[in-house]
This record gives C-alpha cells, sequence and structure tokens, in this order.
C-alpha cells in the first residue's frame, strides 16, 4: 500500500507544472497545472508511455504532427517515442492528471527542434 497527502508535495514551478504524489516503482501519478500561457517544453519517451485526464480547463496538446485540444472529462494516451509539447493557451488554468509507465528513472528527452503544428 502507498498513501500520500496532495497537500504534502509541490508543484515543480511553485504554482505550477507536474505535483509528482508517486514516482516509481512501477509508475508516476501527478497532478499537473498550467496557468494561462505556460508551457512544458517539446520531449518524448523512450520507454514509458504517458496519459492525461483533463480534470478542469482546456489544453492543447501537441503530438508528433497534431494538435488535440483537451476539455475536462477528456483523456489521451501518448505513446513512447511520440513528441509532445503542451500548452495552456486558454485563459483559466487546467489541471490535469499524468501517470507515465513503465516507471523509469530517466526517461524524458527533450525534442528542441519540434514545431508545433495547428
Amino acid at each position: 500500500m502507498f498513501y500520500v497527502d496532495e497537500n504534502e508535495k509541490d508543484y515543480r514551478f511553485g504554482d505550477s507544472g507536474p505535483k509528482y504524489l508517486m514516482k516509481g516503482p512501477r509508475s508516476n501519478f501527478a497532478i499537473v497545472r498550467f496557468n494561462p500561457g505556460q508551457d512544458f517544453p517539446a520531449h518524448y519517451h523512450n520507454i514509458m508511455e504517458e496519459n492525461f485526464y483533463v480534470i478542469d480547463g482546456t489544453i492543447d496538446i501537441y503530438v508528433d504532427d497534431k494538435k488535440i485540444t483537451l476539455n475536462k472529462g477528456q483523456f489521451i494516451h501518448i505513446a513512447p517515442k511520440e513528441v509532445h509539447y503542451v500548452k495552456n493557451n486558454y485563459s483559466e488554468p487546467i489541471t490535469m492528471v499524468s501517470t507515465l509507465a513503465p516507471y523509469q528513472e530517466i526517461d524524458k528527452i527533450d525534442a528542441p527542434d519540434f514545431i508545433p503544428q495547428n
């Protein structure tokens, strides 16, 4: 068994970004918040697959050559090696759940040359 209170964890960027409630041993689980205009740099994973489920708000997720707009109650699965970039292009904060599996201590590869398509 594993138990954690979200209030005991911090967002990576103070009031936004991922807030990991669990990292390993088999998967990661995070609450993610992006304020209007914030983004997360393009990257991919060699082994881990990533899922996002929107709790509140609207977010644009760019996966390879596609732009997907997600709203409350919507889910996206991103397979290993799919480059993805996340941006809140809207006027309200976004809150979503992120899971990654199988757990790898290091498996985020930056994709600085990625250009999001509209």
